[in-house]
């Protein structure tokens, strides 16, 4: 989201600091996500002429605010698409996997508190897989050295070297499938349509993307940091049968 944030500003001369005014406060992800990218100012321009501070970073978001123990959103936010600048080698090593594919992400950042409130549930997204596969389409999933996920019985298992390599295999995938988090981020950066599941966590007017659908299960999102019923009753409104719909409304407007 940071990228799309600075999205232009090196048109106007500008570079984008994310801080407190004083600092630049990257995270631990920013140099791999930010690499090459002319509209940022890297930790160390604090006092280069053309930086222009943006209030952004870990624990000071523009979307969100804590108050107890929910999020409370920022709907005068709008997430825009990010850019990620690729160089030549990455962008061959992205074509590796072909183009045309599926890509699945059955569950999204397990190691967070809030993600039973993010969890469709693997066995559903077996059954897109296999209803996808059975429709002739390639499903993969991403596999790293660090991935905790559950393979997917039956669909393709890509290993990726890092974050920016699996959004370089992701550029030439047809279709997104998962839940609200880094991967509909990239893929929403790399021009890739896709099916997003918010559930009743994170609302899509905030953080979803107008070239993806955004499934809610009808639910407003209350951003409970607890596990939470209602959370968990939005998933379970979504049913395979919409995402497979979903997906395939998607994939025919790619075909075409």
């Amino acid at each position: 989201m940071a990228t799309g944030l600075a999205r232009g500003a090196a048109q106007r001369g500008k570079r984008i600091a994310f801080g407190d005014g004083r600092r630049i406060l990257w995270d631990e992800h920013s140099a791999e996500i930010f690499r090459a990218n002319p509209n940022l100012a890297p930790p160390g321009s604090e006092r280069d002429r053309d930086v222009e501070w943006m209030p952004y970073y870990k624990g000071h978001r523009l979307y969100n605010r804590r108050v107890g123990n929910r999020w409370v959103w920022n709907f005068d936010f709008h997430a825009m698409p990010g850019e990620i600048y690729f160089d030549a080698d990455e962008l061959a090593a992205g074509r590796r996997h072909g183009q045309g594919f599926v890509v699945i992400e059955p569950q999204s950042a397990q190691w967070k508190p809030v993600a039973p409130n993010k969890d469709w549930g693997v066995q559903k997204f077996q059954a897109v897989a296999d209803r996808l596969r059975g429709q002739g389409f390639r499903v993969a999933q991403f596999r790293s050295r660090k991935s905790a996920t559950v393979a997917l019985p039956g669909v393709e298992q890509i290993a990726t070297a890092s974050f920016r390599d699996a959004l370089a295999v992701l550029s030439h995938a047809a279709l997104y499938i998962g839940s609200e988090g880094g991967l509909h981020h990239g893929a929403a950066a790399v021009r890739v349509p896709g099916v997003v599941l918010f559930g009743g966590f994170v609302p899509p007017e905030v953080t979803g993307y107008a070239t993806h659908v955004n499934l809610t299960g009808g639910a407003a999102a209350c951003g409970s940091l607890r596990r939470c019923s209602h959370c968990r009753k939005a998933l379970a409104a979504i049913s395979v049968d919409d995402v497979v719909a979903a997906a395939s409304n998607l994939l025919m407007k790619e075909a075409a």
